[in-house]
């Protein structure tokens, strides 16, 4: 698809800056296709999809963190009072002013004291400073089916996205062929207007000639000139519609709106008509639709929302797996270092009553779901109907291109003979211009006949899905 795109954009845009740009049916799709950006917007949800659904399976796996923190105490925890810390730190004192004691622990007092200090200041716990981390492991066991469910709904998504960017592929397939079809209908148009101003000037030199001769009169003279106005008008507004359709198909196909574009099918006076064949099996479209696929995976989409639902108030089993360290640590009485520990367990939370919360969201998703399965049914109806009425559309065009052929041909005889008897001077002005109406009317008949034909076939191809850029 890359290398398609690139082989006609890269023509088209070297032609652009030199010359007139000459494009066909394929190349203004595939233009139109490559610079459409709801497309590139689909594109992009497409890409957002997958990784949800590669986010999704993961899941399945452990999950591992790291947590640091660090907090600055006012004050520090203390093991000893100021009355136990008051004591020990004059212990050899205490002793020393008993009286049985004294004797006996007179070298002793400062020896004691220092001891009991030494012990105080060991006992200190220095909690000003605190710091402490963990790693943490945790491997779900059972979620109540949630990751399933929720792994289901990524993959359901995930071809939602790719559904609804074919839907808008075709919807910009169709827009494109509208607007060739269009400036085709009006390059033909505006040739046809300037053929028939044509006859209407050479007429309005042969009546001026007649009435300077004197067999023709004022009144077909005026006749002819209203005739030749109104002619002059029907160009000028051909001309100005064709400006303008030219540029809607540019600015469909991403080209500057002033880009002068040749289209392949402008210079062809018959448009080669294939036969299309309107019969068509239903559930062959409804396999083709993208609408239908798209409503189908949001119908299991919701089915999957009722389990997620519910596995939110049913139990979950997880195992965890800690490494925990601190500073100051206790694991050797308190020390200003830094030490850890391994844990592991198992943790299990089972709703016990939520006053029939879980019910109630139950029951909802279960409406959702079953929301989008009446949705679903009454868009195949509706596509169903699409269908038949796009059948019908080809016959009734392939039969009204068949009657304006044959008007035409009837018209340009019946504007042959006129104009041969207004030659030989047998017919009147008036019925040579009413010849050239009709002719003019059959002629833009037979060109809106083929182009309605085109159209049809678009039509059904999209009702069936069968819309793509090799059509």
């Amino acid at each position: 698809m890359k290398k398609l795109l690139l082989a006609v954009v890269l023509p088209a845009i070297s032609l652009s800056l030199s010359a007139q740009v000459y494009l066909d049916l394929d190349s203004c799709r595939s233009l139109a296709i490559a610079n459409n950006k709801n497309l590139l917007i689909g594109n992009e949800k497409i890409t957002a999809a997958h990784h949800e659904r590669k986010a999704a399976a993961t899941n399945y796996l452990p999950k591992i963190s790291a947590t640091g923190a660090y907090m600055r105490n006012q004050k520090e925890f203390s093991l000893l009072n100021d009355e136990q810390k008051s004591t020990l730190s004059n212990m050899g004192t205490i002793l020393g002013n008993s009286p049985e004691l004294a004797p006996l622990l007179n070298n002793l007092i400062d020896p004691l004291n220092g001891i009991g200090s030494a012990l105080v200041e060991g006992l200190r716990t220095d909690t000003r400073n605190v710091y402490a981390g963990a790693i943490t492991l945790t491997q779900p066991i059972y979620m109540g089916g949630k990751i399933r469910a929720y792994n289901k709904i990524t993959k359901y998504a995930e071809e939602l996205a790719h559904q609804q960017h074919n839907a808008e592929l075709q919807e910009v397939i169709l827009e494109t062929d509208q607007a060739y079809w269009q400036v085709v209908s009006l390059v033909n148009k505006k040739k046809m207007a300037e053929s028939y101003l044509q006859l209407l000037q050479k007429m309005d030199s042969d009546i001026n000639k007649m009435i300077a001769e004197g067999v023709a009169t004022k009144s077909d003279g005026l006749s002819v000139r209203v005739k030749l106005n109104e002619a002059e008008m029907t160009v000028t507004k051909v001309d100005d519609g064709l400006s303008l359709s030219r540029m809607l198909l540019c600015q469909l196909c991403g080209l500057n709106l002033s880009t002068p574009i040749s289209l392949a099918d402008e210079s062809i006076e018959e448009l080669p008509i294939s036969s299309a064949n309107s019969a068509f099996n239903i559930e062959t479209v409804f396999a083709s639709r993208p609408e239908v696929r798209a409503l189908q995976l949001g119908q299991e989409i919701y089915k999957q929302k009722i389990n997620v639902t519910r596995a939110d108030h049913l139990p979950t089993v997880a195992l965890m797996g800690n490494y925990i360290v601190s500073n100051p640590s206790m694991f050797n009485s308190f020390e200003n270092k830094f030490r850890g520990m391994w844990n592991v367990g198992i943790m299990v939370q089972i709703p016990v009553w939520s006053w029939g919360e879980g019910t109630h969201k139950v029951k909802a998703a279960k409406a959702e779901a079953r929301i989008a399965r009446y949705n679903l049914e009454d868009a195949k109806e509706k596509i169903e109907l699409q269908v038949n009425q796009a059948a019908f559309k080809v016959n009734e065009a392939a039969k009204k291109l068949v009657m304006a052929t044959k008007n035409m041909e009837k018209a340009e005889e019946n504007l042959r003979y006129a104009n041969l008897g207004f030659r030989e001077g047998v017919i009147a002005t008036s019925n040579v211009l009413e010849a050239q109406t009709v002719w003019l009317s059959a002629h833009a008949e037979k060109i809106d006949a083929q182009i309605d034909v085109k159209l049809t076939e678009a039509y059904l191809k999209k009702s069936l899905g069968q819309l793509h850029t090799n059509e």
